[in-house]
């Protein structure tokens, strides 16, 4: 084989390194043994789908860490996919490398080119353990580099070469995961919109406040509720120094399981916030769990929790689960499990380590808690609903949760596009949940519908004071809730394709069986491929002129434009005798097309 100047390598670790190079398709890998004196054995399978392939490297030794390398000509890359959405750039071989593991992100990328379709799309197969992920285009060369490591004797890599749309081969390395742990059956309130009182009450919040957005919220069609923080303290300021006790603020909860009855008699689900990492400054969990924390959060002025300790996992456990056992909650939202894999910041001070930590890494501390907490909760509530947010949402998260929302982006439709659609494409069976949408009370009906349909592909979450929103507002929010349970199985669970990720997505198509959908984001034609009964199209453009392509003629099709309040704006059936159709639909409104 000729000889390869490996551009862009994984700087050497200064141990031991033994190093062979096989054949993969087109591609060289090399893959090293690190604190191994003997080169890694490696298996290249052909998957059942051309271009597929399953690269399995092992090694020997008490102490290994395994790499594999390899490396592609850059030509006609549009953007580079990872889950943490920033696709519209290539990034360069010397930023530093990113880390998946168990509390955060997850060990995928798809390097994107013409037609979106992936020019190479890589997964790990590793659930639990830090994967060092270094990625990025070699200036010198013109070559986009690719490094994958991490600790132990094996090292699972699927690589995709087939050239198909990216987001098909992401999904496709979800399914691998999927195939590697149980995965667990999330029960369909998990897909009911949500409505959350952060945006709408922050912190200042009563139980008669909450009462009062609930009983706007279920005649709206939110089928949860979710009190975020607030409720476990008087305090009004954005700290984290009360965390770790958590209790019923007295003052302003002071019969919480009531409270919550007269929530769930509206018709909802009650979901209760924790965030789960912190034990705060003025707890008095904090001195109970002195001396089992990785480190103090000064600016949040809390400590941050070692889950590697019984100690930590028992009062977690306890305390969180007290909400459903004591107080009736029908589940968690479960937040800031990715500060557990914060790095320390320059000039502090390292990482300490409880003195009864019982795994070695963080990341399987995380994993015991989150079972602990998982079997305790069950043992009440078989069907408990559990939330869990962007940036932790890999695979080994799976059995632990129901939801997964994108992180927060207040009053930004793009944002909430991008991160929900990005979710859908590496969250496996779980729900994927909206950022809580709001927006400013004299918002227009348009924008507020625009709103909704930027996350038309996920679960809705809104929260505004519902009380101060003008009729036509919530008239729009009533039409599009009702639009998405109406066609759930298609917006949620189908197969989906969001285009142009260099350009945040401004199509995406839904497909489930002889139904499609689209969210037009941009003034641009839709494409309608292949057969189809229901054709939806959600207009978010200023641009009402909706063009729609089709393979061939579909005849006569019964045509219904709605406007953003779900007003009729034209009903007919229409004769279709070419291949393309162009109909004038308001912005925030909805064409469907039925055949």
């Amino acid at each position: 084989m000729t000889a390869l100047s490996w551009d862009g390598s994984a700087p050497s670790s200064g141990r031991t390194e033994t190093t062979r190079t096989v054949e993969a398709g087109p591609l060289a890998l090399r893959v090293t043994a690190i604190g191994s004196d003997t080169a890694p054995a490696v298996t290249v399978t052909a998957t059942g789908t051309p271009g597929v392939l399953l690269v399995e490297a092992a090694a020997t030794g008490p102490d290994t860490r395994l790499r594999i390398e390899w490396h592609l000509p850059c030509t006609g890359a549009t953007g580079y996919w990872t889950p943490h959405t920033n696709t519209s750039w290539l990034p360069p071989s010397w930023a530093l490398p990113r880390e998946a593991s168990l509390p955060k992100g997850a060990p995928v990328g798809s390097l994107v080119g013409p037609g979106d379709g992936a020019l190479c799309t890589f997964a790990v197969g590793e659930l639990v353990r830090p994967v060092t992920i270094g990625e990025g285009a070699v200036e010198e060369t013109g070559r986009f580099s690719w490094w994958v490591e991490h600790d132990g004797p094996t090292l699972a890599l699927r690589l995709d070469l087939s050239g198909r749309h990216f987001a098909d081969t992401v999904r496709e390395c979800a399914d691998w995961w999927a195939g590697l742990a149980p995965v667990r059956t999330v029960p369909a309130a998990a897909f009911a919109p949500v409505f959350c009182t952060w945006y709408a009450l922050h912190l200042a919040m009563t139980s008669a406040d909450v009462e009062r957005l609930a009983a706007l919220a279920a005649p709206l069609g939110f089928r949860t509720l979710i009190v975020d923080d607030g409720w476990q303290t008087d305090e009004r300021t954005r700290s984290y120094a009360t965390t770790g006790d958590w209790r019923p603020a007295p003052r302003d909860f002071p019969d919480f399981a009531a409270h919550v009855r007269r929530v769930q008699d509206l018709g909802l689900n009650y979901l209760l916030w924790h965030a789960i990492p912190f034990v705060g400054d003025r707890s008095e969990a904090a001195k109970l769990l002195a001396g089992h924390t990785l480190a103090h959060l000064p600016l949040l002025e809390t400590f941050l929790l070692d889950p590697r300790s019984p100690t930590v996992r028992a009062h977690q456990v306890d305390r969180l689960a007290a909400a459903v056992e004591e107080h009736g909650v029908d589940g968690l939202k479960v937040d800031f499990i990715d500060t557990f894999a914060r790095k320390p910041q320059p000039g502090a001070a390292p990482h300490t380590t409880s003195p009864e930590a019982d795994c070695a890494t963080v990341a399987e501390g995380v994993r015991k808690l989150l079972a602990a907490l998982d079997t305790r909760l069950r043992a009440t509530r078989p069907d408990v609903l559990i939330e869990h947010r962007q940036d932790y949402m890999g695979p080994g998260l799976w059995p632990y949760a129901d939801m997964v929302r994108a992180t927060d982006c207040p009053h930004s439709a793009v944002e909430n596009r991008v991160r929900t659609a990005d979710l859908r494409l590496t969250a496996g069976p779980l729900a994927v949940h909206a950022d809580p949408l709001t927006w400013h009370p004299d918002e227009s009906p348009e924008q507020v519908a625009v709103l909704l349909q930027s996350v038309l592909f996920a679960t809705a979450q809104v929260s505004v004071d519902l009380g101060a929103q003008h009729p036509d507002r919530l008239a729009a929010v009533a039409f599009w809730l009702g639009v998405m349970k109406e066609h759930l199985d298609l917006l949620q669970r189908g197969e989906l394709r969001p285009h142009r990720p260099e350009l945040a997505y401004p199509l995406i198509e839904a497909r489930r069986g002889a139904q499609l959908a689209f969210g037009r984001y941009a003034p641009l034609p839709v494409r309608a491929a292949g057969e189809w009964e229901l054709l939806l199209v959600a207009n978010a453009d200023q641009d009402t002129l909706v063009r729609i392509g089709f393979d061939r003629a579909p005849g006569t099709v019964d045509l219904l434009v709605q406007d953003c309040l779900g007003g009729t704006v034209a009903r007919a059936q229409t004769p279709v005798g070419g291949t393309e159709l162009s109909v004038r639909v308001p912005t925030g409104g909805l064409l469907t097309l039925r055949r």
